[in-house]
């Protein structure tokens, strides 16, 4: 029994070794086995899927012109898919704010996501609970005194106070502050917003005041400037725009260096705009990006602060002539095209500008607000 057992292991073992010298000799490399899906390279990647869920962003007080807003809006819609709802392109800080509470409990579309604000309006959205925190990936190279520490909001432009003239209508162009109170000037000169709510207007008055003996901490003596303005007949109480300019009913406007280039730009000499820095009284503005905290698409509006906090986004700003908040860190790494850089003006005009801290800002646009109609007494209308 033994001995059968023996022959039949031996059998199958030679049985065995033919059978493998059989087969054929292995590859040298094995194929590589199909490789499991690679996590995606992609940060925003969750971010980008949990927007395009939600499907829309709702933006408000961002008129295509301002800034080039418009190519900014066009390239997030582009890059993402998402519909972007715009709401008054032509409100102010102030009531931007105003939207937010009036739809806390609001999802629909009249419920602004985020909002583009003036600077000295930081504390109040934190103060009154209205914007959440968000740090968006290129936190690091926001100035620091250009931000909230927790990312409530961000500084995300700036530019200096102008005069845009329309030089077809007015035939000596005003060069600086004292100009305007010129007899040549009545009815030619407007805001670009209500002063007691708009912050474009209220540094308009700042600026003045830094003209006529005041100081950052001092703004009274820009109320009494435009007091006297409006006395001499020289102040018209409406919001100032590009068709009020072109058609001479507003020819000299106050607002910003960039929303005034801008508007030469798209009026191409039809009429003549001239953009003038005044030499005196060199006021810098910085606005402010924020989510609500009641932001019906917290994820497009996370998506949107990306967008525009990217080198993409920066440089859409700054073809409309704003030196974006990254302005530094774009030129320290030479992502600035020389084209771009070319097109804004002398840096030597902005050299005088002064920056407000944002505890002078509140403290003029307060004094501002409060005593607009009563010392300067013009009730700027739409």
């Amino acid at each position: 029994m033994k001995r059968s057992a023996f022959w039949l292991l031996s059998f199958v073992m030679i049985l065995s070794m033919l059978l493998a010298s059989c087969a054929p000799a292995a590859a040298t490399e094995a194929p590589a086995a199909p490789a499991a899906p690679a996590a995606s390279d992609d940060p925003l990647a969750e971010l980008v899927a949990a927007a395009k869920a939600e499907g829309q962003l709702t933006v408000i007080a961002l008129p295509h012109d301002w800034c080039n807003y418009g190519g900014a809006i066009e390239g997030f819609k582009a890059k993402y898919g998402l519909t972007v709802n715009e709401l008054n392109p032509d409100a102010g800080s102030g009531d931007e704010i105003e939207a937010i509470k009036a739809n806390k409990d609001n999802k629909g579309p009249q419920a602004p996501d985020v909002i583009d604000v003036g600077f000295g309006f930081g504390p109040q959205l934190i103060e009154e609970k209205l914007v959440q925190p968000y740090k968006v990936t290129t936190w690091d190279s926001i100035p620091a005194d250009a931000k909230d520490p927790d990312g409530h909001w961000y500084g995300d432009y700036y530019g200096v106070m102008a005069f845009e003239v329309n030089a077809d209508v007015v035939e000596n162009v005003p060069q600086d502050w004292a100009d305007l109170l010129k007899p040549e000037y009545k009815g030619q000169i407007a805001h670009s917003g209500d002063p007691r709510v708009s912050a474009q207007a209220q540094m308009a008055v700042y600026a003045a005041a830094l003209a006529n003996g005041g100081s950052l901490d001092n703004v009274e003596p820009g109320l009494d400037f435009f007091k006297q303005m409006n006395e001499a007949g020289n102040f018209v109480p409406v919001v100032a725009k590009q068709a009020t300019v072109a058609k001479g009913e507003t020819p000299v406007i106050l607002r910003w260096d960039y929303n005034a280039l801008a508007d030469k730009d798209a009026l191409a000499g039809n009429p003549n705009i001239e953009v003038v820095i005044p030499k005196t009284g060199v006021i810098a503005g910085v606005y402010i990006q924020a989510i609500s905290a009641y932001a019906p698409h917290p994820n497009a509006a996370k998506l949107w602060m990306e967008y525009l906090y990217s080198d993409e986004g920066q440089l859409k700003w700054l073809e409309g002539y704003c030196h974006p908040i990254r302005y530094n860190d774009l030129a320290a790494r030479n992502a600035i095209p020389a084209e771009l850089s070319a097109k804004l003006p002398s840096a030597d005009l902005y050299a005088p500008a002064v920056f407000p801290s944002i505890d002078q800002i509140n403290a003029a646009k307060t004094v501002i607000a409060e005593n607009w109609m009563s010392v300067v007494g013009a009730d700027v209308k739409e």
